[in-house]
């Protein structure tokens, strides 16, 4: 695996990613009882926007840093993006940013744990210093989706596996998440999956959107947000995420937030956004 998140840290990806992974956990967070957070590619946790690697492509300018100085935002957004401020002290030139490990880990209550699995070793072992001494989070070294079938259901039996693949091989990555997903949904069918994906071209989501019609699974919602037509393999056009058991309601937060993170992720004139329930279950 060459991929490296270090040189898309902070970009309109993330900031959407990020901004629907705070939204599910607060979902979670409505009730009492504790859950358990499962990220199959957990990645370093943390990045440098001020490294060689961010300086290098300044992706984080069109994303996070596009969000620092909005105002009236849906409320998911307004907890990431003060997430973002208290990790760099309230500083709108900000320096570090968070991946969803500590995203995670800053929203989980004292009895909610973590499970983050990393298969590359360099990336692995920064996850571990950065929780080192927090008993709610372990840290594995292992392929994610192979973890998905070893270690759920989790003893808690609520909560959420993100699913965030460095899509190095976009259409055998999409197949290895469809025989991850259904084996993950076979052993824990009332877990909560999310599953990033990127839109380039048309073409290669599409089968995949059509797989969730297929198996049936329960309450699945699709978000995308597109700032550029999706018909070029050359760039990243935008991106999507499917959630598996969708919280109530939760197609209402995210007909809030999609419009914003459109208006001010915006790179022309061109933008759009879909969200649609692709199973009611």
């Amino acid at each position: 695996m060459n991929y490296r998140h270090a040189f898309h840290a902070g970009n309109f990806a993330d900031v959407f990613k990020h901004a629907i992974l705070v939204g599910l956990l607060e979902s979670l967070k409505a009730k009492q009882a504790p859950f358990c957070y499962f990220d199959t590619h957990a990645g370093a946790g943390r990045y440098d926007l001020r490294g060689t690697a961010a300086r290098t492509t300044r992706e984080h300018e069109n994303g996070i840093l596009r969000l620092l100085g909005a105002v009236r935002l849906p409320t998911a957004l307004h907890i990431y993006l003060n997430l973002v401020r208290a990790l760099n002290n309230g500083a709108t030139d900000i320096a570090v940013y968070p991946g969803s490990p500590l995203i995670a880990s800053l929203l989980l209550r004292d009895e909610d744990r973590a499970v983050l699995c990393e298969i590359q070793v360099a990336e692995a072992a920064s996850l571990r210093t950065l929780f080192a001494g927090d008993a709610r989070i372990g840290v594995h070294v292992r392929d994610g989706y192979e973890a998905l079938g070893a270690l759920l259901p989790p003893k808690e039996r609520r909560g959420l596996v993100l699913i965030d693949p460095p899509f190095e091989a976009q259409d055998d990555e999409f197949r290895a998440i469809e025989a991850a997903l259904a084996r993950a949904a076979a052993r824990w069918p009332g877990g909560i999956y999310a599953i990033w994906y990127p839109i380039k071209l048309h073409q290669q989501t599409q089968p995949f959107l059509r797989w969730f019609a297929r198996r049936k699974l329960p309450k699945v919602l699709c978000a995308e947000l597109l700032l550029h037509p999706d018909n070029s393999a050359l760039r990243l056009n935008g991106c999507g995420m499917v959630i598996v058991n969708a919280p109530w309601k939760f197609d209402q937060q995210l007909a809030e937030l999609l419009p914003a993170l459109r208006q001010h992720l915006a790179q022309g004139r061109f933008g759009e956004h879909r969200l649609e329930w692709l199973s009611h279950g």
